[in-house]
């Protein structure tokens, strides 16, 4: 059998194992597309390949923090290439006050993740009435008229 050499293989195992993704201690970014949607903010990330189980997704004041974990295939196989990185993933996201972190909707998709966070309403633009004065003043003079 005729086999071609790459003098530089093991180098490029090495610089593979150096920048490999992180470990739960030192964890990987991810990528994300983040929009807002008419009284939503969405936030999409990639992790095609993991599980739904391997998703942890926590909030903690105004910070929401993904974190995942894509786990071999198969334990015993001997592999034969292997590019798809493995290991943990993680991104946070500092959100403000405008959004309603209780209600936050996740779902999983064809390797996405979606998180949906509603806009709070206290945030919702809101339309003020504007009164006439004659009914201000009214208003004004019988609060004084209650208080004497």
């Amino acid at each position: 059998m005729l086999m071609r050499t790459d003098p530089f293989r093991e180098l490029d195992r090495i610089a593979s194992a150096l920048t490999a993704p992180g470990t739960w201690s030192r964890p990987a970014a991810m990528p994300m597309d983040a929009y807002r949607e008419g009284d939503e903010f969405v936030a999409c990330f990639d992790l095609p390949g993991v599980q739904p189980d391997g998703i942890e997704i926590n909030v903690e004041r105004n910070v929401l923090t993904v974190k995942a974990e894509r786990r071999p295939i198969c334990a015993n196989a001997e592999m034969q290439v292997s590019e798809r990185p493995l290991g943990v993933f993680s991104r946070q996201l500092f959100l403000g006050d405008a959004l309603d972190l209780d209600r936050i909707a996740a779902s999983y998709d064809a390797g996405v993740l979606t998180l949906r966070i509603p806009v709070a309403e206290k945030a919702k633009p809101r339309r003020i009435a504007v009164a006439a004065a004659s009914a201000v003043d009214s208003a004004e003079n019988g609060a004084k008229q209650l208080q004497a």
